[in-house]
C-alpha cells in the first residue's frame, strides 16, 4: 500500500437494496496506466465517483493520493485531474480562457498560470487557435486540450472517463501518446474506455461485472487466462455472464 496512489479494500456502495459496487479490492501504482472496464451497469461509474471524492462508500476502505475517501474527499479533489467525454471544456470560452479558468480552479498562482498557458499553447501548436472559441474546434483538438488542462496542475492521478469517444483512430493514437507521456512523468492514469484496442495500451486492466471485479491483470495475462486472441474476446467472455444492465 505504501507506493500505491489508489488503494481499495472491500469497497462497497449500496443504493437501498441495490449493490452498485460489491466489495472491490485493487491497488494502482504511481505512473501506472490502469484500465477500468465494464459494460453499462457494471458499477464502474459509481466506483469512479467514489475515487474522485464525489460519493461516499457504504463500507470498505479506499485511499486516493494518500487521502481517505470517507474523511478527506476535499483533499482528494485537489490532487487529481478529471476528464470526461461528455464535458471537459466551456465551448463559449476561448482556448486561452479555458486554460486560465481551469488553472484558477486548480489553485495555480497568476504567474504559474501565465507561464503554463503559454507553454501549453506552444506544445499543442495552438498559436493560431488560442483566441478562438473552443466550440469552433474539431472534437479531437478539444479532447487534447481537455487532457492537457486536466493535468495542468500536475496531479498525482488523472481520471479519464471514456476520453476518446467519437474521435477518429489517428487522433485516438495521438491522444494515447499524450497519456504515455504523462505516465512517464509520474502521473498515474486511471481510464475507462469502450474501445478494447485501447485496453491493450494499459499496463493493467480491471474488468467489472455486476458490481464486482471479475478479472484483473495485464492485457497479455488476461488474454492468456481466457485463451483469447484479443481483449475484445476477453471482455465478451466476461460480459456474457452479466445479469444487470444499468447502474
Amino acid at each position: 500500500m505504501a507506493d500505491s496512489v489508489i488503494y481499495t479494500n472491500q469497497l462497497t456502495r449500496k443504493f437501498g437494496d441495490f449493490v452498485a459496487v460489491n466489495a472491490i479490492s485493487f491497488e494502482v501504482k504511481r505512473g501506472e496506466i490502469f484500465g477500468f472496464l465494464g459494460a453499462n451497469g457494471a458499477g464502474k461509474t459509481t466506483a469512479m465517483r467514489i475515487l474522485c471524492g464525489l460519493l461516499t462508500p457504504t463500507s470498505g476502505e479506499a485511499r486516493v493520493a494518500g487521502f481517505d475517501v470517507y474523511r478527506q474527499n476535499e483533499e482528494i479533489k485537489k490532487h487529481i485531474g478529471y476528464m470526461s467525454q461528455k464535458f471537459s471544456l466551456y465551448e463559449n470560452l476561448t482556448v486561452r480562457e479555458n486554460i486560465q479558468f481551469f488553472g484558477g480552479i486548480y489553485g495555480l498562482s497568476r504567474q504559474e498560470l501565465k507561464n503554463k498557458t503559454e507553454v501549453l499553447i506552444e506544445r499543442l501548436g495552438l498559436h493560431d487557435e488560442a483566441d478562438k472559441l473552443v466550440g469552433s474546434l474539431p472534437l479531437g483538438w478539444k479532447q487534447k486540450i481537455s487532457f492537457s488542462v486536466a493535468i495542468l496542475h500536475r496531479p498525482k492521478i488523472v481520471f479519464l472517463d471514456e476520453p476518446t469517444g467519437g474521435v477518429d483512430p489517428i487522433t485516438r493514437r495521438q491522444f494515447w501518446d499524450m497519456i504515455y507521456e504523462a505516465a512517464h512523468d509520474g502521473i498515474t492514469v486511471f481510464v475507462t474506455t469502450h474501445y478494447m484496442d485501447e485496453a491493450e495500451y494499459c499496463d493493467r486492466v480491471s474488468i467489472m461485472v455486476d458490481g464486482a471485479i471479475a478479472a484483473l491483470d495485464t492485457p497479455a495475462g488476461l488474454k492468456h487466462q481466457f485463451k483469447a486472441a484479443n481483449m475484445d474476446e476477453v471482455f465478451l467472455q466476461l460480459a456474457r455472464g452479466a445479469k444487470r444492465s444499468d447502474a
